[in-house]
C-alpha cells in the first residue's frame, strides 16, 4: 500500500462492490487511480496539483476532483455520472435490494435492481424465470448449484410498497444494508 493513498471509495455498481483508490503525491504531483486493485490511471511528475481524473467502469462515468483545501492540503471528491458519491450511493440503495451470503465456501453479493427487475450475483447478470404466485410473484434463478428465488409481495401499505425477500434452500436470507 502506497503512502500516497489519500482517498478510497466503495461503490455498488451492477451487482458488484467496486473499490476505487486514489493516490496523490502532493510533492511530485503523481496521480494513480486504482479500481479493484488494478491501476487504470498512472501519472508521474505532474506540475499541476489540482484538477480532475476521469475514467469509466462498465459504461459508468467517474470523476475524481482534486481541489485545494488549505495552503498545503487538498480535498478529493468522487462523482458518478455527474452526481456526488454520497447522493449516488443513496440513490442506489433506494433502487436496489442487496443480500450478501456465504454459500459452499464462496461469498455472493446478490442485487435486485427494482426498476428493471434484473438480478445480479457478484457482478454477473443472472438468467431468471418469473412466475405469478398467490400472494405476489417470484423470480427463480441458480446461485452456484443452488436454486434460489426472490419473492415480491405487497406490504399492504402505500408508502412501503413492495417487499422483496431472497429465499435460498427454503431459508430467508436477511437483506444487507450498505
Amino acid at each position: 500500500m502506497s503512502t500516497d493513498l489519500v482517498a478510497y471509495w466503495e461503490i455498488p455498481l451492477n451487482g458488484f462492490l467496486h473499490r476505487i483508490e486514489f493516490e496523490h503525491g502532493t510533492v511530485t504531483g503523481k496521480r494513480c487511480v486504482r479500481v479493484d486493485g488494478k491501476d487504470i490511471i498512472k501519472r508521474e511528475w505532474m506540475f499541476k496539483l489540482v484538477g480532475s481524473e476521469m475514467f469509466d467502469i462498465g459504461g459508468t462515468k467517474f470523476e475524481i476532483r482534486i481541489d485545494p483545501a488549505t495552503a498545503f492540503t487538498y480535498s478529493y471528491t468522487l462523482e458518478v455520472n455527474g452526481v456526488e458519491f454520497e447522493k449516488f450511493t443513496e440513490k442506489q440503495s433506494k433502487a436496489n435490494k442487496t443480500w450478501v451470503l456465504e454459500l459452499e465456501d464462496d461469498m455472493y453479493r446478490v442485487v435486485l435492481e427494482k426498476d428493471t427487475l434484473d438480478v445480479w450475483a457478484n457482478g454477473q447478470r443472472l438468467e431468471t424465470e418469473s412466475e405469478f404466485v398467490d400472494d405476489g410473484s417470484e423470480m427463480h434463478f441458480m446461485l452456484g448449484r443452488n436454486p434460489a428465488h426472490i419473492k415480491a409481495v405487497s406490504s399492504g401499505r402505500r408508502r412501503e410498497g413492495i417487499i422483496y425477500n431472497l429465499i435460498l434452500n427454503d431459508c430467508l436470507i436477511p437483506e444487507f444494508t450498505e
